[in-house]
């Protein structure tokens, strides 16, 4: 085993010099990330006043919207089956005309991994 290195590493006086560099080092890192981190908060747009905040509408808070939607209609036969992409989205159907939402139909079947049988 070589000891030279011990040796090397437990002198003082190499600590003496070692230990102040290394935090100097520290020292300057940090007050160039602080002088960076200022110059890119310089950069941005500066907060709104409170004159130039968000006011709530006449009426009051806006709430959330629960309305029943008609279904989009889906083909019967496989030969029709409608891949992703031609799917719509949420948006574009009517409100149905009942306000009950559709129940689901124990004898339905299910999906995969659904314990139903499928049919």
């Amino acid at each position: 085993m070589n000891l030279s290195q011990w040796d090397f590493a437990a002198s003082p006086g190499l600590n003496l010099i070692i230990a102040p560099v290394v935090g100097l080092i520290v020292v300057g890192v940090l007050i160039a990330a602080f002088a960076w981190g200022r110059r890119i908060r310089a950069r941005e747009s500066r907060t709104p006043r409170p004159d130039e905040q968000p006011k709530l509408p006449e009426g009051g808070p806006v709430w959330e919207v629960t309305e029943v939607r008609e279904p989009d209609e889906m083909p019967r036969q496989a030969h029709d089956r409608i891949l992703p992409h031609e799917l719509k989205g949420n948006g574009g159907t009517r409100t149905s005309s009942s306000d009950k939402p559709r129940e689901w139909n124990e004898n339905s079947g299910g999906g995969f991994g659904s314990g139903g049988f499928g049919g």
